[in-house]
């Protein structure tokens, strides 16, 4: 994968990716350039940025064409190498290119108007090989590739506290079920111990509250204490 960035001045390429994009698998790649600055990412590996040195031309005004799949420079690469791949053109599927808020293949394919978008060869609809889309595309909003006059360009510092906030959401949340519940249990405690407090029993007769002293309780509610006296009371001889 190479970056040319043509201009008035000496053209800037950039080896950006030694992998094998040719093992017939969908590739996605993200460029961002904000003047000397370009922020490449292939896929799902993480983010490389590039600094353009100060003789290349950091102006965007010239552009009048894109080529997709050809290379058009010879420099210090084999000229019998460059002849061999532009040979066949470009052979292949791209899914989707845009230039800034400008989609050419769209353009291309689904507009009738004229519009200052030439192929050659076939060019023809596909999904690719790919499973029909069920998730719909990220608005301008939340589209961090997406760049428009005055947008903030993508930073990871914005992204951070995101998720941040979002962790110390869910652990105040957790922090917070924990004191209701151990509120809860203390609740509870409380009221049952004030509840039993001054509660005890005894032995003391039922009969008590309806006879007039403890000892005609006692005989009311137990009828062998009588017999107990009555014997007590026996005189034996020998």
């Amino acid at each position: 994968l190479r970056y040319n960035l043509g201009g008035l001045h000496k053209p800037f390429t950039i080896d950006l990716d030694q992998r094998n994009l040719a093992n017939g698998q969908p590739h996605n790649v993200n460029l961002t350039r904000t003047e000397r600055e370009i922020n490449v990412q292939l896929d799902h590996y993480p983010s490389v940025s590039y600094t353009l040195p100060k003789a290349s031309d950091t102006q965007f005004t010239l552009v009048k064409t894109l080529f997709l799949g050809k290379v058009y420079e010879t420099g210090p690469i084999d000229p019998v190498l460059i002849e061999k791949y532009n040979t066949p053109g470009f052979i292949g599927c791209l899914s989707r290119v845009q230039f800034n808020s400008i989609s050419p293949l769209k353009a291309a394919l689904r507009s009738q108007l004229s519009l200052p978008v030439s192929h050659q060869g076939k060019l023809s609809e596909s999904n690719c090989g790919s499973s029909p889309l069920t998730i719909s595309p990220m608005s301008a909003s939340t589209d961090p590739w997406h760049l428009d006059g005055g947008a903030d360009l993508f930073n990871e510092e914005i992204v951070i506290p995101d998720g941040v906030n979002r962790n110390s959401a869910v652990i105040g949340g957790i922090i917070a079920v924990v004191i209701f519940t151990i509120l809860c249990i203390l609740l509870f405690l409380i009221r049952y111990m004030f509840r039993h407090k001054g509660t005890y029993h005894t032995n003391e007769s039922k009969e008590v509250k309806r006879s007039e002293s403890a000892d005609t309780a006692i005989i009311t509610s137990e009828p062998n204490f009588t017999e107990t006296i009555d014997e007590n009371k026996k005189e034996w001889f020998i």
